[in-house]
């Protein structure tokens, strides 16, 4: 209720208690709530008479409460201060409510009027999308009870907000997924749906940047790891071989070593005669000469003396 219109009214029937005035409210209640529908006027009441929709409900008077209207099916009640209270409401007592305040002389105090409504709670949205080319479709639809009924939407995506009144479905177009959030509500109650909407096939610009930063740079890694593995693989064989030739020197130096004669500690005489034995003086080969001429050695025969005859 509008506060300062009920203090307004309350000053001038305190300043002016003869003047008649009307006010209208309004009051929102859910299904199987109570309600109390207060009156303005300020003061002590004598007399006081509902009506609902042109139909008289009850009266008050003198502290004594009559009904028009069967107690049960109103599931109303009457204050002593001239509130109605209704009792577990539903839709068909909404409507306008108007009470009118006598004095005791019976003249017409006061007269409000205020417009109460029953409302349903509302039911959970049903958050959707659809990616098509380049533009995400967010679609948020409830499902009411009645054909008459309607609702606020309200569609969020991130600082983005789309609201629209008296609907049941609304639709947002944007160019990017995300988190999207749909809020349906009335006078009586509210709730959300959020969803963060993905499309297949359709990556943002940084994101696909993102990915081909990533793969150069798995792709260079690899290629890194590669070429030391085989270069520390190329340095451990190097060592193997350099030890390999290492160790067939040192074996090859042992066994030259072993294969000498050792000179025993105390040699015997026949080992000292063999040390002191001049060792062979190499032969110089003497170059060829040509052949001598072979000497003759024919015989010449012997002269004889001749005989004398």
């Amino acid at each position: 209720m509008n506060f300062r219109r009920i203090f307004l009214v309350k000053c001038l029937l305190l300043l002016f208690p003869s003047v008649k005035c009307s006010v209208t409210n309004f009051i929102y209640k859910a299904v199987n709530e109570s309600v109390l529908l207060s009156i303005a006027a300020a003061g002590s009441v004598n007399e006081a008479r509902w009506w609902r929709d042109g139909m008289k409900l009850l009266q008050i008077k003198d502290k004594k409460v009559k009904y028009y209207v069967n107690k049960n099916e109103c599931r109303c009640n009457i204050l002593l201060n001239g509130t109605l209270q209704i009792e577990s409401v539903v839709k068909k007592d909404s409507g306008k409510y108007m009470v009118r305040v006598y004095q005791q002389d019976g003249t017409l105090k006061a007269e409000e009027d205020t417009m109460f409504i029953v409302q349903d709670p509302v039911p959970q949205p049903i958050l959707s999308a659809e990616c098509t080319n380049k533009t995400v479709s967010v679609k948020c639809e409830v499902k009411p009870k009645t054909k008459d009924e309607t609702f606020t939407i309200e569609l969020t995506r991130d600082k983005g907000v789309k609201i629209q009144k008296n609907a049941t479905r609304l639709e947002l177009h944007k160019q990017h997924p995300g988190m999207f959030r749909c809020v349906v509500k009335n006078q009586v109650s509210n709730k959300k749906a959020e969803k963060v909407i993905k499309c297949s096939g359709q990556l943002d610009f940084y994101v696909i940047l993102g990915i081909a930063g990533g793969a150069i740079f798995f792709v260079i890694f690899v290629v890194l790891l590669i070429y030391c593995i085989r270069k520390k693989k190329a340095e451990r064989l190097e060592d193997d071989d350099e030890e390999q030739m290492t160790q067939a020197l040192q074996m090859k130096s042992e066994t030259v070593v072993r294969e000498l004669p050792q000179p025993p500690c105390n040699p015997t005489p026949k080992q000292l005669r063999v040390q002191q034995r001049p060792l062979p003086q190499p032969q110089v080969q003497q170059q060829a000469l040509p052949p001598l001429p072979r000497p003759r050695t024919q015989q010449r025969t012997p002269n004889h003396p001749r005989e004398r005859p």
